[in-house]
């Protein structure tokens, strides 16, 4: 879920998502006996080998034992409810594996993705993860429609790339190959994503190229995009490739959506930090490197089946 102005086109190969189960890390509490001196050593080896990197943490988060994420759950299958009710995806499983390095939980807390940044800046969440695109103008606190500044903006630690795909109802693809090809059909999209920003740049063209603009219609969450699609008020969904792939697979058992056209606007998804907040930025960042070098990050992404997203090297504001 992004917010960028500016468009670069990417094809891309299918992709193939499924259905998992989350785990939550904790931090594991180490107690001792016996000479004082000797068991504090002992216990902060044991520490150490068992949270390598908590030391990198704030001391309020250490105290805490937890982060506090913010997160749009309806995005399967980056972070979705499963059907107990539990919070499940891609994002929670990388959390998890980076508890693991940092000896935290990580707890995610629901909320609609247009919100997210403003609750960073309301101490209400410590992060916010959630598909969001790392891009130039969050960085900035710059409100991508006006150019202005808006709020102080974000940092962000690089995870994941993704791009963004059209899909509509099964069979009735509305002749749309390309987003030229959108220009007088209606859009249902999730309000104040990438694929929002895309697509109001797509209406300016349309009309621009003097021809039938681009009707868009805003949602809270994208299953609502979905549904206003399949009761035929609208003729597109956009949404990041995981996600479309994923509900083109297992919506209506692979019966109600089809992909069309290629991906655009490969970027990467940015775990989103305060800006005054860099010392857990840094620990956030090193715990992504960790679980990408010791092979748990690639299990993860094999498990989702979005390999193809996959990065080697987790950056800081690596988004354009």
């Amino acid at each position: 879920m992004t917010a960028r102005s500016t468009r670069r086109t990417t094809a891309a190969s299918s992709r193939t998502a499924a259905v998992g189960a989350i785990a939550v890390a904790g931090a594991l509490l180490l107690t001792g006996c016996g000479d004082q001196t000797k068991d504090k050593d002992s216990d902060e080896t044991k520490s150490s080998s068992s949270a390598p990197l908590a030391d990198k943490l704030p001391q309020a988060i250490r105290d805490k034992g937890v982060i506090k994420v913010g997160s749009d759950i309806a995005y399967a299958p980056v972070e979705f409810k499963d059907d107990s009710g539990k919070t499940v995806g891609i994002d929670p499983d990388l959390a998890t594996a980076m508890g693991k390095q940092l000896g935290v939980t990580f707890e995610f807390e629901n909320a609609t993705f247009d919100t997210l940044i403003g609750g960073l800046a309301s101490k209400r969440y410590d992060i916010a993860m959630s598909a969001m695109t790392d891009t130039k103008d969050r960085q900035e606190g710059i409100d991508a429609d006006t150019g202005k500044k808006v709020g102080a903006g974000v940092d962000f630690v690089d995870y994941f790339t993704a791009g963004v795909s059209l899909y509509t109802n099964a069979g009735d693809d509305q002749g749309i190959k390309t987003w030229d090809d959108l220009c007088g059909k209606t859009m249902a999209v999730q309000r104040n994503t990438f694929s929002h920003d895309l697509a109001k740049d797509q209406a300016k063209k349309c009309t621009k190229d003097g021809e039938k603009t681009l009707k868009i219609e805003p949602f809270g969450t994208n299953p609502e995009a979905e549904t206003r699609m399949r009761s035929k008020g609208a003729d597109v969904v956009s949404a990041d490739f995981p996600i479309a792939a994923y509900s083109v697979k297992n919506s209506g058992g692979g019966k109600y959506f089809e992909l069309v056209g290629d991906q655009v606007e490969a970027g990467p998804y940015g775990i989103a930090v305060a800006k005054d907040n860099t010392e857990l930025r840094d620990a956030l960042q090193a715990a992504v490197q960790a679980i990408i070098d010791n092979g748990e990050y690639k299990k993860i992404i094999d498990k989702w089946g979005v390999a193809d997203g996959a990065v080697t090297e987790s950056k800081i504001n690596g988004g354009s």
